[in-house]
């Protein structure tokens, strides 16, 4: 019997090249995955300059843009997009401050993974948060030419656009640098 098991276990080496291939692709979400474990998820080193600063103005096109595009799905409710006392203008000012005349969140990773954060748990409008969040998140990476990898393919594909959201909607506020680290590692790799 038991080495009836062996023999049912055994790759063809067709398929341990499959494994090893599929092993070696993951390589970045292992390494990522320890170091989470270990409490040791680390802003990543290659870091981009800022290309572009979204403004309240912007944002608020944006969303209204998103509302009309996709209302019939999102289902049009006049509290989607609402914003809270300012709400949104807090988080574009927070992404844009400056401390000696230096950004406080001086690359593109850094604005990115606050404001997808930002949006997210400081619920800045009425209805909709999390779907802003994302949909801000992506047009910031779209409109500093930070969106696509040198092969086209999105860096952020919809899946991991709604895990990363959900992610930080669920997530802690004391692990709020864990979470900013973890989202600046998948927009950089």
């Amino acid at each position: 019997m038991k080495e009836e098991q062996n023999k049912s276990i055994q790759l063809t080496s067709k398929q341990k090249k499959d494994l090893l291939n599929l092993i070696t692709d993951y390589t970045n979400s292992w390494v990522l995955l320890t170091k989470y474990d270990n409490h040791q998820i680390v802003t990543p080193k290659a870091v981009s300059k800022l290309k572009y600063a979204l403004t309240y103005e912007d944002a608020v096109e944006a969303i209204e843009n998103m509302r009309t595009a996709l209302a019939k799905k999102l289902g049009d409710s006049d509290l989607y997009g609402r914003e809270r006392q300012n709400g949104l203008k807090a988080v574009v000012g927070a992404l844009n401050q400056t401390f000696g005349r230096k950004p406080l969140y001086p690359s593109i990773e850094h604005q990115a993974a606050h404001l997808l954060y930002f949006l997210v748990k400081d619920h800045p409008f009425v209805d909709g948060n999390k779907r802003i969040g994302a949909f801000l998140f992506i047009y910031y990476l779209s409109r500093c030419n930070y969106l696509l990898k040198k092969n086209g393919e999105r860096k952020i594909n919809d899946n991991a656009l709604v895990a990363l959201t959900l992610l930080v909607a669920e997530s802690d506020p004391k692990e709020k640098d864990v979470i900013i680290k973890l989202i600046m590692n998948f927009i950089v790799k």
